[in-house]
């Protein structure tokens, strides 16, 4: 297993709160790993820690290790805008920008490159195509993307994190705010993306770990308690805690 990311002993405290505890786990490449576990276990805390978004809330503190492609996130004189260009974020609720179809996905783009007026239109096409969303806005790229219905935002913020030429795609409870047939969608979708990216999502819903994901980890109050092959995690879990959460006696 060819691992992209490794975190090794990584421990979290907001203020003197210890929100994850030890933390060791390799991501594989090219695969879809799922973050399961009861509301607020960690698991969304740590998919932060893999793109450096707990940098932003104030009284955060990080010891321990986590690499990316071999390199240390947390080393100084790591450039944080290049790391979040590779490793890329998809939100719960989606947060397209109050501007057009076309500009959101060629904001990140134009930030990082200087590209031609037919080289951004491809890469923009291209983008959406990768997020299934091409043939539904391409009547409409200069309208407001804000009219997008709610699993067409998601998918459009997808697109929007695909157009950097990301390496790993996190992606935080992505289907929570959508109705059954844009779950499908996105879900459909996130196989797709692993042809070509690693993809890690938190995800509630047991049943979405065992449609989509490869491997699967179960956090509980703050510790990774177990994680592997998604088929094994469901079926034979080693750990009694496993057991307890995925048969529904809490969480």
């Amino acid at each position: 297993m060819q691992a992209i990311i490794h975190a090794t002993e990584l421990n979290l405290h907001y203020g003197s709160f210890q929100a994850l505890k030890g933390i060791n786990i390799k991501v594989p490449e090219k695969e879809i790993t799922a973050f399961i576990g009861p509301s607020g276990c960690g698991k969304s805390t740590f998919l932060r820690t893999l793109n450096r978004m707990n940098d932003l809330i104030a009284g955060v503190s990080i010891t321990g290790t986590v690499t990316y492609n071999g390199k240390d996130i947390y080393a100084p004189g790591v450039d944080v805008t290049t790391l979040r260009r590779q490793i890329g974020m998809v939100f719960q609720k989606p947060n397209p920008f109050p501007m057009s179809i076309f500009d959101n996905i060629a904001y990140g783009p134009k930030l990082h490159q200087k590209l031609s007026k037919s080289a951004l239109s491809d890469l923009v096409e291209e983008s959406l195509r990768k997020a299934a969303l091409w043939d539904e806005v391409k009547d409409r790229l200069k309208k407001s993307a804000l009219g997008l219905s709610g699993g067409q935002q998601q998918r459009l913020c997808i697109a929007r994190a695909l157009s950097v030429h990301p390496d790993v795609l996190l992606m935080d409870e992505p289907t929570s705010a959508l109705d059954p047939a844009s779950t499908m969608k996105i879900e459909e979708l996130m196989a797709s993306l692993k042809q070509e990216y690693t993809v890690v999502i938190v995800t509630h819903n047991m049943q979405q770990a065992t449609r989509i994901s490869d491997q699967t980890a179960f956090f509980l109050t703050g510790e990774l308690v177990e994680h592997g092959n998604t088929e094994q995690i469901f079926s034979m879990p080693k750990d009694k805690r496993t057991e307890d959460y995925i048969t529904g006696r809490f969480g």
